[in-house]
């Protein structure tokens, strides 16, 4: 549990982990440089022979979480954000699926935002989405349209942790970095489907005020590991989709030197047009391009699922000859 200034709500998700049902576990709570009464409630919960605390100067989250995983020692390591709140069974039910499950690098849970009155209609379709990822299939296939999982619902193979080197430092949110690269290495991922932790929404988190989570950082993140693993040796690539979320994956990649050679639209109103110096054609396609690979680059679930079955139906395998994204 990295920490800094959460004085209002610490205290509360360490009551919710005091509250567990599974009672073997140890506390690592890295206080990175808290200037507020942070320090004297964790002084206070260190009472409880669990709670370890690692006070230190602040050097930012990466550094921290890089910091407590060091300090871990079992064979699971379990993240927790300061405000947020573990319901009793979520580490008894994640354990339990992790240690049963041998295929699996980590496993998360349900999530409810919280409080419900400050939710905007985006984290709204964020939750629900993230809900809906939850055998591994799902979520190694969507990957790339937005962080499948929350970092403060995971509970993690602490040797897998290691392997990867923990987490990086960058121009780019480090949860989602570090799922990149361990489904890359071939990781699984699955979720207790059960609403196991309430994430607090609010404009202070780090997500809101960061430009490292900031809608470029992820894009520009994603691009990265796609043009590295996918896209590799690739030229050029075709782009399901011409509206703004296509158009910036198009400028993206561009800047990586991969080209848009076709974009397809069922927007009659974009249909002929041409950005980027390529053409945008009818989708479906009356002739399915087997030259290049392709982005579905939507929005939308609903055209997302229709451009599943459209290219299922044509014989392309999706996270071989094409990915999802956002």
């Amino acid at each position: 549990m990295p920490v800094r200034d959460a004085a209002a709500t610490v205290a509360e998700a360490l009551d919710s982990l005091f509250a567990q049902t599974l009672a073997d576990f140890e506390v690592v709570v890295v206080d990175d440089g808290s200037t507020d009464e942070t320090p004297d409630i964790l002084s206070r919960a260190a009472c409880d022979p669990r709670v370890r605390v690692l006070p230190r100067p602040a050097r930012g989250i990466v550094a921290a979480l890089n910091e407590g995983l060091a300090a871990c020692h079992a064979p699971f390591v379990a993240r927790m954000d300061a405000d947020d709140v573990s319901l009793p069974n979520r580490l008894a039910a994640q354990v339990r699926w992790l240690a049963s499950r041998s295929d699996l690098a980590a496993v998360a849970c349900l999530v409810r935002c919280v409080p419900e009155d400050d939710l905007k209609d985006g984290m709204r379709a964020y939750e629900n989405w993230i809900n809906h990822l939850v055998d591994p299939d799902a979520i190694h296939r969507e990957i790339y349209v937005e962080s499948p999982l929350p970092h403060p619902a995971v509970l993690v193979r602490r040797s897998v942790l290691l392997a990867a080197g923990g987490w990086r430092h960058g121009a780019f949110p480090e949860d989602y970095d570090l799922w990149l690269r361990l489904d890359a290495a071939g990781a699984r991922f699955a979720k207790v489907p059960e609403v196991l932790l309430h994430w607090r929404e609010g404009g202070r988190r780090l997500s809101r005020v960061d430009p490292r989570y900031s809608a470029t950082a992820f894009l520009a993140c994603k691009a990265e590991h796609l043009v590295s693993g996918f896209l590799r040796e690739r030229p050029a690539v075709q782009v399901c989709g011409a509206g703004r979320d296509a158009k910036a994956w198009g400028r993206e990649l561009g800047r990586r030197g991969i080209r848009v050679e076709r974009w397809f639209e069922v927007d009659p109103r974009k249909i002929g047009q041409t950005v980027a110096g390529a053409r945008v054609l009818p989708w479906p396609p009356s002739i399915v391009h087997r030259d290049r690979p392709l982005l579905a680059a939507v929005g939308r679930p609903e055209a997302r699922a229709r451009i599943r079955a459209d290219l299922e139906a044509r014989g392309w395998r999706e996270t071989v000859d094409w990915w999802a994204v956002q």
